[in-house]
C-alpha cells in the first residue's frame, strides 16, 4: 500500500480534513482536500464538517483555524514557524508601542494593523487595542478603513508591505527602529522592521535581466517584495491574486513571477519563470514530507497527537476581535 493510500484510509477513520497552503511541495498539495493562501484556508477549514484539521503549512495558519473554530482539534504534521511571524511576538509588540510612546505618541492615538503573518498572541494584543488584521489580497480595503479613525497606523511585522500600502495611497511611511523620531512623527504609517525572506530574494536587477531577455514579457510579484521592486511590475497582488493572472494569460505571453518557487512551478506548462537567479524556496513551508502526515495521523489515532495547537481562551477571544473586524469587512 502506498504512503498516499495510508493517508487516505487513516484521514477517514479519524474524520479528518487535509489542509495545504500554495507554497508546500507539490506531493503535498496533490492529496490535500483543501488548497489556499492562509486565510482561505483558514476560512474553509473552518466550514469544513470534518472535526479534525491537518493543517500542512506554518504555525500562525493553523492558529487561525483554531481562531475561528476553537470546537476543531487542528494539528500540524510540522510545526514550522514562519520567518516573518517569529520576527515579532508580544513582548516585541509592547516594546514597540512603548517606544512609540517615548516618542509622544498617546497609545490611544494608535492604531495597530497586524499582516496574517502574525502569532495568535500578536493578533490579540492587536485585537486588546481596536486594531485588526489583513491579508496581502485585502490590505488596501484594510487600510483605507483603519484610516478613517484618524489615528495614527503601526502596520506589522512587514515593512514591505506597509510601505507599499503607503505608497500606493499616496501617504508617507516610516520604520520603527530605522527611521528618525521625526520620520516616525511625520509618517502616516509607521511600519515595524519585519519582512519575508523569500520575497526579499526579488530584485530589480531580476526584473532587468528578463526584461532584456523578453522584451515583451510581464512581471508579477507579491507586495511583500521591497517596493523598488514592486513599481517595477506589471501586476501585484497576493499568493491567490497571482495565480488567476497568470492563469488568465495566453499560454504564449512569458510572465516572470516573484513568489515562492513551488507556486510558480505549478503555474502553468511553459512561459512561466522564477524571478530570481537563485531558488526562492521557503524552508519552513518544505518541512512538511508525506511520512510527517503519515505519522501525526497515526499518533492522533493513538490517543498522543503531535503537534496540536491549543490557545489560552483570552488569547483566543481577543485575537478572535481583531480577525473579526478585518472579515467583517473583507
Amino acid at each position: 500500500m502506498s504512503i498516499q493510500e495510508e493517508i487516505r484510509i487513516l484521514k477517514e477513520r479519524l474524520d479528518a480534513v487535509l489542509v495545504a497552503h500554495f507554497y508546500q511541495r507539490d506531493e503535498i498539495v496533490e492529496i490535500a482536500d483543501i488548497t489556499g493562501d492562509s486565510l482561505e484556508l483558514a476560512k474553509r477549514a473552518m466550514g469544513s464538517p470534518r472535526s479534525l484539521v491537518v493543517f500542512c503549512g506554518v504555525g500562525f495558519m493553523g492558529q487561525s483555524v483554531k481562531i475561528l473554530a476553537p470546537q476543531k482539534r487542528v494539528v500540524m504534521p510540522r510545526l514550522a514557524c514562519c520567518s516573518m511571524a517569529r520576527m515579532i511576538d508580544s513582548a516585541y509588540f509592547d516594546e514597540s508601542i512603548q517606544k512609540l510612546e517615548e516618542y509622544g505618541l498617546l497609545k490611544e492615538a494608535i492604531l495597530p494593523l497586524t499582516y496574517i503573518n502574525s502569532s495568535a498572541e500578536v493578533k490579540a494584543k492587536v485585537g486588546a487595542m481596536g486594531g485588526l488584521v489583513c491579508t496581502s489580497a485585502n490590505a488596501v480595503k484594510i487600510m483605507q478603513k483603519a484610516q478613517e479613525s484618524g489615528k495614527k497606523i503601526f502596520f506589522l511585522p512587514d515593512r514591505c508591505l506597509g510601505q507599499n500600502l503607503a505608497k500606493q495611497g499616496g501617504q508617507k511611511s516610516a520604520v520603527l527602529g530605522s527611521s528618525s523620531k521625526e520620520e516616525v512623527l511625520g509618517a502616516d504609517i509607521i511600519c515595524y522592521d519585519g519582512f519575508c525572506s523569500v520575497h526579499q530574494l526579488f530584485t530589480p536587477q531580476d526584473i532587468e535581466f528578463y526584461r532584456q531577455k523578453f522584451p515583451d514579457i510581464l512581471i508579477a510579484v507579491h507586495p511583500e517584495c521591497d517596493p523598488s521592486v514592486v513599481e517595477r511590475a506589471d501586476f501585484v497582488g497576493s499568493t491567490s491574486q497571482i495565480i488567476t493572472f497568470v492563469k488568465n494569460l495566453p499560454l504564449e505571453q512569458k510572465v516572470a513571477v516573484g513568489t515562492e518557487y513551488n507556486l510558480v512551478n505549478r503555474l502553468r506548462e511553459k512561459n512561466t519563470y522564477v524571478l530570481s537567479s537563485t531558488k526562492p524556496e521557503c524552508p519552513t513551508m518544505n518541512e512538511t514530507t508525506l511520512e510527517d502526515i503519515l505519522e501525526c495521523l497515526k499518533a492522533f489515532e493513538r490517543g498522543e497527537p503531535l503537534n496540536e495547537i491549543t490557545l489560552e481562551e483570552e488569547v483566543r477571544l481577543e485575537a478572535h476581535l481583531a480577525l473579526s473586524r478585518m472579515m467583517e469587512l473583507s
